[in-house]
């Protein structure tokens, strides 16, 4: 097994959607897929299990981040909800779908600090069980 990255490298690489172990090759080879292995250093990427960590701190960000503030402005409580509804949940959606590949790219790449592999959390899960 490879050595560890520092967690600012592995963090930051995430952050880029890059190998979190090389910061050469793509971490994703679609929107959310990610890469067999890595193009640059050869590491597999799919032992690294994300799972609903990324859609959860994604969440966690867009609704303290963007939600909140929005709250606080008068037209989206006072306004006609047929134009208040779509003028809110567009954007809403394109940040969330946005900021998901980057959340979960950082999540890979804590996890690669970690060393926390797929085989590991399945024990883990298994031993509290």
């Amino acid at each position: 097994m490879t050595q560890s990255p520092a967690f600012f490298t592995a963090f930051s690489r995430g952050l880029r959607g890059r190998c979190p172990h090389c910061g050469e090759g793509r971490l994703f080879r679609s929107y959310l897929k990610v890469q067999s292995d890595c193009p640059g250093c050869g590491v597999d990427l799919t032992r690294y299990p994300a799972d609903d960590g990324p859609a959860y701190f994604t969440i966690l960000l867009v609704g303290h981040l963007v939600i909140v503030p929005i709250l606080f402005i008068p037209y989206v409580w006072q306004g006609p909800p047929v134009i208040t509804v779509p003028l809110v949940l567009t954007p809403l959606a394109l940040v969330t779908l946005g900021l998901l590949p980057i959340v979960k790219g950082a999540f890979i790449g804590h996890m690669a600090y970690l060393r926390l592999t797929s085989d590991q959390a399945e024990r883990h899960t298994a031993d509290q069980a």
